[in-house]
């Protein structure tokens, strides 16, 4: 199973539920008609990826980040399903590599991110989320999702170095959820319950790592 076989890029052992992929990609839904420039990280089995592929706009791009290299095959089968989009498939791509690995100068009206988040080193998830807000055009919007009370089970069952670590990932989060968070919901009816955050990009926005790096993990 590859949640057991990759645990530092899978993060579950089952996909997301409807409703969660629903709320991820409620950016986009909410922009329709007009078209946009989406990216997804971390697609995983696509459970998000099926609510964004039939509701993409037409004349927009949807990129599709996969690190894990069977990942990518089975989502590339999944785009190639698509009857709607033969005609625009140039349009939607799957890249199989890490998002800081993307090469590109496009901007994204709206990123999904799929990515463990509590399973990273707390420079990894700076580095990931300073990406997000490089990619993103200004007023663009960020999802993601953490599991409710796996932070709190893994530190009753972590060694000391590593519940500092995921501590600090809480923390780094927080600083971004403080700075950039418009809403937070939480999605009971998944298994298992997931917190779904969505952030925006201000239209003053200034480099990340001039707002939060720079700043020294807060204490517990």
């Amino acid at each position: 199973m590859e949640s057991v076989r990759n645990h530092r890029t899978v993060g579950s052992v089952a996909p997301s539920g409807k409703s969660l992929a629903t709320l991820l990609a409620n950016p986009l839904l909410e922009r329709a008609p007009r078209r946009a420039n989406v990216l997804e990280v971390g697609a995983g089995t696509g459970s998000v990826t099926r609510v964004l592929l039939p509701r993409i706009p037409r004349g927009s791009r949807l990129d599709i980040v996969e690190n894990n290299a069977q990942f990518a095959a089975h989502l590339r089968e999944l785009v190639r399903g698509y009857p709607h989009l033969r005609e625009q498939q140039e349009r939607v791509r799957v890249h199989n590599m890490g998002v800081e690995q993307l090469a590109t100068d496009r901007r994204y009206d709206v990123i999904v991110s799929g990515l463990p988040f509590s399973n990273f080193a707390p420079r990894q998830v700076d580095d990931i989320m300073g990406r997000y807000f490089d990619l993103l055009r200004p007023g663009g919007t960020l999802t993601y999702f953490s599991y409710c009370g796996s932070r709190w089970v893994r530190a009753l069952l972590a060694s000391r170095p590593e519940a500092r670590r995921q501590r600090d990932v809480k923390n780094l989060l927080n600083q971004y959820h403080h700075r950039y968070a418009i809403g937070c919901w939480t999605v009971w009816g998944n298994l298992p319950p997931a917190t779904v955050w969505q952030l925006r990009r201000p239209l003053d926005a200034v480099h990340h790592s001039d707002v939060v790096t720079a700043q020294p993990p807060m204490a517990s």
